[in-house]
């Protein structure tokens, strides 16, 4: 599906809001508890913090500074394509590159992190206000997996990897091993 700004924005709101919303309700020790060998939910929130700030900070640049990574000559992708492409990658091993690998997280960071989180979130849409449905197709940025993709396709992107980590997260509570009996284990 092709989305236009207004679904965009829709998209946007839903996955950092659901995230957040997700993060909240967690109690202190699942916050920062890393099951199965895995990021804990402040790694990955901070992992999605550090992957939205530069997409945001771009936003805000002159478009002539944008021109350094070429403009798009096709249109964009669909984001079912561009999230399609994504898990594919993942697939064939493609993990989380230096940059973008969160550090030891600590319960007390937690309203600070969700603070930073919607204030990425409310920088990016009020960048989104000042690009045209065109511009959005014509001007890319590089994405350390998919290569050099559309400001649409970026925003598309930015969605669907707070959903995908959202999806983690869940995953991670419907597991077998209840929390408590990991827990357990670890004491005992």
């Amino acid at each position: 599906m092709y989305l236009n700004q207004h679904e965009i924005r829709s998209l946007l709101n839903r996955s950092f809001d659901h995230f957040v919303d997700f993060v909240q309700a967690l109690p202190d020790h699942r916050f920062t508890a890393t099951p199965y060998g895995k990021w804990s939910a402040g790694q990955q929130l901070h992992h999605l913090i550090k992957s939205v700030r530069p997409v945001t900070t771009a936003m805000g640049y002159p478009r002539i500074l944008l021109r350094y990574f070429g403009v798009s000559q096709l249109p964009s992708r669909s984001y079912d394509m561009l999230a399609e492409q994504y898990d594919q990658v993942l697939a064939h091993g493609a993990k989380s590159t230096g940059a973008y690998l969160p550090g030891v997280i600590y319960s007390a960071q937690r309203p600070v992190l969700i603070q930073e989180f919607v204030k990425q979130k409310e920088k990016l849409l009020a960048h989104l206000d000042n690009w045209s449905e065109n511009d959005l197709d014509k001007y890319r940025l590089p994405h350390p997996l998919l290569g050099k993709i559309t400001i649409r396709e970026m925003l598309y992107f930015t969605a669907y990897h707070n959903q995908h980590h959202l999806e983690k997260l869940q995953d991670h509570e419907l597991r077998s091993h209840t929390w408590e009996n990991q827990l357990q284990q670890l004491i005992f």
